[in-house]
């Protein structure tokens, strides 16, 4: 049964990854429309993050009041509401304000799927799970990578936004008709204490440090890497085609790499080579015809311990207190995300050239290991729960 829900969990999260892509793919035919500068795009991308950082606890504390289903299907459904209003703007603004309703959907629709996996997969191949799940984001953005620049050079702008919605809103429909809790979650819904132990809070904080840092890479590589290779002198198609082969790779590579870890651990060791072969890859995507060589990198080794990651968030908390936990984690991932895309596109317009948003990528990357290090040596440290703890 938890492989099916992962199954479909799997394929309603496809969703989120389309409508990200959105601004990422049409960022070109936007500044061609609106006048917008690289910096005014990395905005535009890291609005769909911004609604993290105020929503991420409330998020996290609405789990007490309602179903993990009903609040991922409303999270969908904010995704394709968000996509129909920047798909209908007629301004700037329009558009953001459609990205800041699709990142408060993609919030709670990412919480809930996390938090779901979780539960279903608690002490058994959470790792393996984990990079499943995760692996749906990659794919999501690697069928926007190459889909939506196609719809919008073959109609405008407008369409890919409507199709990531269509996905949205009927992946919304999916997980409300067909999932279903594990039996030992559902009898106590909405029971659990939602207050951090002192030694869940450094897990906590280092797993959302990691998070962050992982994911604001790879928006970085994707946003701004077929910019590195358009000034190498090669197309649009071509470079988005080039840049996706990375996400698609990962897909498997993710799932080998959470295998791995769950039949032999060695956590931080499988880290330290990934993230060495992240910051390897952005570093030759400036080499002039290595592009192909970087991305294949990437999705290789440096993208491969995306669910490694992301089980950090599910095993430092406990199981009752896990939805508030959650929260704390995507406060944590949202700062990053929402501030890093814009970084990186006021290091482009300094510069006037990619590859210091691209260094800055690799910066990030670096921060990983050491986060997960600092998780271990919390996390080996003896649980001490206090006698007032439940009072």
């Amino acid at each position: 049964m938890r492989w099916r829900i992962l199954a479909l969990l799997f394929a309603a999260r496809v969703g989120l990854g389309l409508q990200f892509q959105t601004l990422g793919s049409v960022g070109g035919d936007l500044s061609g429309a609106f006048g917008l500068d690289n910096a005014e795009i990395g905005l535009m991308i890291g609005l769909f993050m911004a609604p993290g950082l105020f929503l991420a606890l409330p998020a996290g504390f609405s789990g007490r009041f309602a179903s993990d289903r009903v609040l991922a299907g409303l999270g969908l459904f904010a995704l394709a509401l968000g996509g129909a209003v920047s798909a209908t703007a007629a301004a700037p603004g329009g558009i953001g304000m459609g990205r800041l309703l699709s990142g408060a959907g993609f919030l709670f629709a990412t919480l809930y799927f996390t938090k779901m996996v979780a539960d279903w997969f608690e002490g058994r191949e959470i790792a393996t799970a984990m990079s499943v799940l995760v692996m749906s984001w990659p794919f999501g953005i690697a069928m926007g990578q190459v889909g939506h620049a196609w719809l919008a050079e073959l109609y405008d702008w407008r369409v890919p936004f409507w199709a990531a919605s269509a996905w949205c809103a009927l992946a919304a429909l999916a997980v409300l008709v067909f999932y279903r809790a594990p039996h030992d979650v559902a009898t106590r819904a909405g029971g659990g204490p939602s207050r951090l132990m002192p030694r869940e809070w450094g897990l906590i904080l280092c797993a959302g440090l990691a998070w962050g840092a992982f994911n604001a890479g790879y928006v970085i590589y994707l946003s701004f890497g077929p910019m590195m290779l358009a000034a190498q002198g090669m197309g649009t198609l071509a470079a988005a085609a080039v840049i996706s082969a990375g996400s698609w790779l990962m897909i498997l590579s993710g799932a080998a790499c959470g295998q791995i870890v769950d039949r032999f651990g060695r956590r931080e060791t499988v880290l330290g080579l990934c993230m060495a072969g992240a910051v390897a890859a952005l570093l030759l995507l400036g080499r002039p015809g290595a592009g192909l060589t970087a991305s294949l990198l990437f999705g290789l080794l440096g993208m491969a311990p995306a669910g490694v990651i992301m089980a950090l968030a599910g095993q430092a908390v406990a199981s009752e207190r896990r939805a508030f936990g959650m929260g704390i984690f995507f406060t944590i991932y949202y700062a990053i995300m929402a501030a890093s895309p814009p970084v990186a596109g006021w290091l482009l317009d300094r510069s006037g050239t990619p590859s210091a948003a691209i260094l800055f990528g690799a910066t990030l990357f670096a921060i990983v290991l050491p986060a997960a290090i600092l998780f271990r040596t919390l996390e080996a440290k003896p649980r001490i729960v206090p006698l007032r703890a439940n009072l």
